[in-house]
């Protein structure tokens, strides 16, 4: 073998290997390989903002096996082809020595035998532009997350928080989304439907003056119009009816596939992001690996020209030519001929492959988001859908009132048979004519009130991330996921509102950092990031530009932080249940909590309280209030062995435990011992969840044998109730950042998704 081609997955590797000849070896890097330090900042300042990169714990072995492989080999690097891809690239051409003139580059934007081989035969050099771009990203997220969340730490005092860049922009949307719903006032008005010779109007006007705009407000002024109503004599004053074309969207980009995946499927943005990536990576079809999608994080709608023709040929030959008109779409940037740049919208990258010739092949959650894209595809290269539209309008003889019936018939479907509309409309059916007499029937009055804002889902979030020009395509499901991992978001059926931690680390941002959190702010560095790749912007000068501002604030905080001028100590709508003044939110040891200064009762604050901030007063929910607990030690019945005094539940470090009232005379404690979902592996008892005393969950048997027990099982994993597929042994349950939670086989070393296994 002659040549070494470098991807980032394993899986991309496999479905690769096979297009090329022998003359090729496939490796992966597994993602990324080097990253700034964990445990420090890792960019010298006084030198220009130089970033520290060192190796990925656990990638030793995989920089060892690919210095290996490249040794007598000409080494093309085959990374993602957005900006992170480039900096993987990059990271490799580092540690292989690689010249960065050498054009050693190449870029697949499918994964398909005619684009790999096309893309093989045009490497170019390593593009420093989208590096520097990737670089200064990192090093801006870095400087504001390792800076601002030690002030987070010890201001809330739990380590568990972080102030990421863009994430904090998002959750300070949800939270201003919520406010706004608790603070809406509704506002009641009413609707008239009537039914004319079966068909269904609504009452639109009253004296010339639109209801939509002057809406009747009162129960009375409406019981008085509806009489009026009744009381009228009414005629059709306009029949309109004309045709209607309906053109369909254009084909998927990142966002708008995450959009759609979560309102027609249901899908979280991370889990659509996954699928995705399965599918433009390859899957194993009948012993052979199969890439079915093109690049899946891309902001272009445009088309390729063999894209353009497979549609054609398609719906020209199932459908016939007036299913067909071409559109094509170009993206942001502009067109580009060159292979290396062929950023493309979201597509099948085998168009003849219809949904329904590889029904069975798929996994059902991979065959739906195939379909939704294919569809999508194929529909933006149909003809309009043809609708015929009619209006009625009808009035009174004396002109004050105007009713309006409209409804739709559909002519010819189009774009419709690919992706087809959701409508509630019906079509007129009645044949009214101008100037006739008609009767008015039913008549049913109603009683509405306005409505607050709606939620956010997962969808409306990166729709609206997307509209502030905050994050990129690569970056929305990371973010949304950040949110969850943090628990400064929840889920209420399928809308996100902010956690009471989320509304606490929102507060704190605004009033401490309220440019990082400021949407403009945000998507103003966005671009300048742009202006990097497009070599228009200087990195260094960007990071300036930011970071001197931003570090004279953070050092004035911090010297608040020193003089106890930064500290949380803000006014509640709660009222004391012993003297009836109202409390105040401070932070203590393990966390906020509730205090009465009158009486000196302290409640502690359960984690799904709903809170929002309304000026300088933190509002909690009515329902949270109920659940407020004393924060005192409460009694569990019995005494303590060692004194005979009470035995108290006290809230700690690591969790409740049972400790001796007579603290700290008599310094008893015990454990309250939590069950894991899975039982012991060895004996089949109880497995019992610990903490050490570095604060790390483990699990143990309870009949471990550091109690006087027979059972040695102790594990950092939990233990399940799920054997594996291939070896039956018992599986543990892991999580990672990639994957979430996901269940494991000590024995073979490798991952069983809920989905492989028995029901």
């Amino acid at each position: 073998m002659k040549h070494l081609v470098i991807v980032e997955s394993p899986a991309k590797a496999k479905t690769i290997q096979k297009y090329l000849g022998k003359e090729y070896e496939v490796a992966s890097s597994v993602g990324h390989i080097r990253d700034l330090p964990s445990k420090e900042l890792g960019v010298n300042i006084d030198q220009g903002y130089t970033p520290s990169f060192v190796t990925i714990k656990g990638k030793e072995k995989v920089i060892k096996d690919l210095k290996s492989k490249a040794k007598g080999k000409s080494v093309l690097l085959a990374s993602d082809m957005d900006r992170e891809g480039e900096a993987i690239a990059w990271h490799i051409a580092q540690v292989l020595d690689l010249p960065s003139e050498r054009p050693n580059r190449v870029i697949f934007s499918e994964i398909t035998e005619t684009a790999i081989q096309k893309a093989i035969l045009h490497p170019k050099p390593l593009s420093n532009p989208k590096v520097q771009a990737q670089f200064t990203r990192r090093i801006l997220d870095r400087l504001v997350g390792y800076q601002i969340s030690p002030l987070l730490w010890r201001v809330l005092h739990s380590g568990r928080l972080s102030a990421g860049r863009v994430q904090s922009v998002a959750l300070r949307l949800i939270c201003a989304l919520e406010e706004s719903i608790q603070k809406f006032i509704p506002e009641e008005y009413w609707k008239f439907r009537g039914v004319f010779d079966s068909v269904e109007a609504w009452l639109t006007r009253i004296d010339q003056k639109s209801l939509e705009k002057f809406p009747i407000r009162d129960e009375k002024k409406a019981l008085e119009t509806e009489k009026d109503l009744r009381n009228q004599e009414y005629f059709i004053a306009e029949v309109k009816k004309n045709d209607v074309k309906k053109r369909p969207l254009a084909p998927f980009i990142t966002s708008t596939l995450q959009q759609e995946a979560s309102n027609k499927l249901g899908f979280s943005v991370d889990r659509t992001m996954k699928l995705a990536q399965q599918l433009y990576e390859g899957v194993e079809i009948d012993g052979n690996q199969l890439a079915f999608i093109t690049y899946m994080r891309t902001d272009s709608t445009r088309l390729s020209k063999e894209a353009l023709e497979s549609a054609k040929t398609y719906i020209t030959t199932h459908l016939g030519s007036k299913y067909y008109q071409q559109r094509t779409h170009f993206s942001k940037k502009g067109a580009s001929t060159n292979i290396q740049d062929a950023h493309e919208a979201i597509r099948p990258t085998y168009p003849e492959l219809s949904p329904d010739q590889i029904k069975n092949k798929l996994s059902k959650n991979l065959f739906q988001l195939y379909s939704l894209i294919w569809n999508r595809f194929m529909a933006s290269q149909s003809a309009e859908a043809i609708y015929e539209a009619t209006k009625i309008v009808i009035k009174d003889r004396k002109g004050k009132y105007q009713w309006e019936a409209t409804g739709n018939r559909r002519l010819f479907d189009g774009f419709e048979f690919f992706y087809p509309a959701v409508t509630t409309e019906k079509p007129i059916d009645h044949p009214f004519t101008q100037g006739q007499s008609i009767s008015l029937g039913d008549l049913e009055t109603s009683q509405h009130y306005t409505q607050p804002p709606k939620r956010f889902s997962e969808a409306t979030l990166v729709k609206r991330l997307e509209k502030e020009g905050i994050g990129r395509p690569s970056t929305y499901a990371s973010i949304v996921k950040t949110l969850f991992d943090r628990k400064y978001v929840l889920r209420e059926a399928k809308t996100l509102r902010p956690s009471f931690l989320g509304a606490l680390v929102n507060d704190f941002l605004e009033n401490n950092f309220a440019e990082i959190v400021e949407t403009r702010f945000t998507a103003d560095l966005e671009r300048k990031l742009d202006a990097i790749e497009d070599g228009n912007r200087d990195w260094k000068q960007v990071l300036e530009e930011f970071y001197v501002p931003f570090s004279h604030n953070l050092q004035e905080k911090q010297e608040h932080l020193s003089t106890g001028k930064l500290h949380l100590e803000q006014k509640t709508n709660i009222k004391c249940p012993e003297c009836d003044q109202e409390m105040v939110l401070k932070v203590g040891r393990y966390g906020p909590y509730l205090h009465c200064s009158e009486c000196k009762k302290n409640l502690s604050v359960v984690d799904h309280a709903k809170m929002v901030v309304n000026g300088e007063t933190f509002e909690f929910d009515p329902e949270s209030h109920q659940e407020m607990k004393s924060s005192e030690p409460v009694s569990v019945g019995r005494k303590c062995p060692k004194c005979q005094s009470d035995l108290v539940e006290r809230n700690g470090r690591f969790g409740k435990f049972i400790a001796c009232s007579n603290y700290p005379d008599c310094k008893y404690t015990e454990t309250i011992n939590q069950t894991s979902r899975g039982s012991c592996p060895l004996c089949g008892k109880k497995v019992f969840k610990r903490k050490s005393k570095k604060g790390r969950t483990f699990f143990v048997c309870e009949d471990n044998h550091y109690s006087g027990g027979s059972c040695t099982y102790i594990s950092w994993n939990e233990p399940s109730e799920h054997s594996c597929p291939d070896c039956k042994s018992s599986l543990v349950y892991k999580y990672n950042k990639a994957d979430g939670e996901y269940l494991y086989c000590p024995a073979c070393k490798k991952k069983a998704f809920s989905g492989d296994l028995p029901e």
